[in-house]
């Protein structure tokens, strides 16, 4: 798929909540943003099971529980005080930086 290159406004280590989809409601930090995708992989949020192979790294092999990617689209960020917000940018001095739009501060 083809997907149209924009300005993610959602960054890794940012918390953010699931605002619509199965995993609706949860909360995680944001630990990979994946752009060419539009995704990005959720702490404890979309978990998938994946059966591996025995190797060296895992001798024992099994099923492992990991995060899968989620459309940003379906992510909205979290203030300090755990509202969902919006992110706009803003110029403070030289420096560009987001901040939210509904409690107006800085993140």
């Amino acid at each position: 798929m083809n997907y149209k290159m924009t300005k993610l406004k959602i960054k890794s280590g940012d918390t953010v909540k699931v605002i619509t989809g199965d995993h609706k409601g949860s909360e995680g930090k944001v630990l990979k943003v994946l752009t060419d995708k539009n995704k990005a992989i959720v702490e404890g949020v979309n978990l998938v099971k994946k059966h591996t192979k025995p190797s060296a790294q895992n001798p024992q092999g099994g099923i492992v529980e990991k995060e899968a990617p989620i459309q940003i689209s379906n992510l909205s960020l979290l203030t300090a005080t755990g509202e969902t917000t919006r992110v706009g940018y803003k110029m403070e001095g030289d420096k560009k930086v987001r901040f939210s739009k509904k409690s107006n501060e800085v993140i």
